[in-house]
């Protein structure tokens, strides 16, 4: 039976109906069917506003998706009208947008949808509200049963980047770099190259810190102290992981070719590459869930949200991913039965 991907709502002022509203246009260049959990009037009347001949059906399950997709749009209600609007998001929204990712990830997991696919959300509104988790992707980790370390992956067709640390200042990054954390986040990346992306024997390439990997300690001592002896882990453990290499020249064509996945250090050294390469069309990936989850990679755009000049490639290509991940996953995990 094929299952259709559960989209999120996200945050109601911004780009996210607009995109899943130009996906769904997109249908026939072979796109996956897919449903939202939102509010069909919102996502109707978007359409209307914007003039796009999208037809929005109701659905009651998740598993009408699918028949209803080449005709309409299907949309899951939440329950719960959004009351923020194009470029304006209302803190009170916070409690739709959490429904959304709520009752899509109980799809998920209840076998209903095939993977999880979430559209941007607005992190200070959801504060403001009093979530308390830092982000999308811990507040999924602990849906998922908890005791889990989430791992963020930015893919595109040319490159698949995971950085250690993330959103850290620059003076906090080397305090938090440890052996401890690369040796996690290479374990589970090469986990899901296997059993996500069909990988058979996956190769990490493992960036340094420093200019040209610390210079053999004339540049900083973090390759010698850290990275090596977590390399030297992974290789102990089956893991080829290959490095510590120099960050200028790891990612030129050549030399992506010489690998299946990059770890860089932090942030901005793991995604300038890959959103130079393709800044439309990347896609972020949680590792380490017991279900595939996906999200363009990009933010709500409220600068632009309602003009129907939001582009849907990046939601194209998560739903596109996750549709292959979760077909990957599921042929190993029937092979191993």
């Amino acid at each position: 039976m094929v299952l259709p991907l559960a989209v999120t709502m996200g945050e109601p002022a911004g780009i996210g109906g607009e995109i899943a509203l130009k996906a769904w246009l997109d249908r026939a260049a072979g796109l996956p069917p897919f449903y939202l959990r939102d509010d069909p009037e919102r996502i109707a009347g978007l359409a209307a506003g914007l003039g796009w001949p999208v037809p929005v059906r109701e659905i009651a399950a998740p598993d009408e998706a699918v028949a209803v997709f080449a005709a309409a749009l299907p949309v899951a209600p939440i329950g719960i009208r959004p009351r923020g609007h194009a470029g304006h998001p209302d803190p009170a929204d916070a409690p739709a947008v959490i429904a959304a990712i709520d009752s899509a990830v109980a799809d998920v997991r209840d076998g209903r949808a095939a993977a999880l696919v979430t559209n941007p959300i607005h992190k200070d509104s959801l504060y403001r509200a009093g979530f308390r988790h830092p982000g999308h992707t811990e507040y999924l980790a602990e849906l998922a049963g908890g005791g889990r370390t989430p791992v963020m992956m930015l893919v595109c067709p040319e490159l698949r980047v995971v950085p250690v640390t993330i959103h850290l200042p620059l003076r906090r990054v080397v305090d938090a770099l440890s052996a401890e954390a690369i040796v996690t986040a290479a374990r589970i990346t090469d986990t899901a190259l296997r059993a996500d992306f069909g990988i058979a024997a996956p190769v990490l390439a493992i960036s340094g810190l420093n200019p040209h990997a610390g210079e053999a300690g004339g540049l900083g001592r973090e390759e010698i102290e850290i990275i090596e002896p977590a390399i030297a882990v992974l290789r102990g453990k089956g893991i080829d992981a290959r490095g510590p290499l120099a960050a200028d020249t790891m990612f030129h064509a050549a030399a992506r070719r010489s690998y299946d996945a990059a770890l860089c250090m932090y942030h901005d050294q793991a995604l300038i590459p890959i959103k130079t390469i393709d800044f439309d069309g990347g896609v972020n990936v949680t590792l380490g869930l017991p279900f595939v989850r996906t999200s363009p990679d990009h933010g709500t755009a409220f600068g632009i949200a309602g003009k129907g000049i939001a582009r849907a490639g990046s939601l194209i290509a998560a739903l596109r991913l996750a549709a292959g991940m979760a077909a990957t996953r599921r042929s190993r995990s029937e092979d191993h039965d």
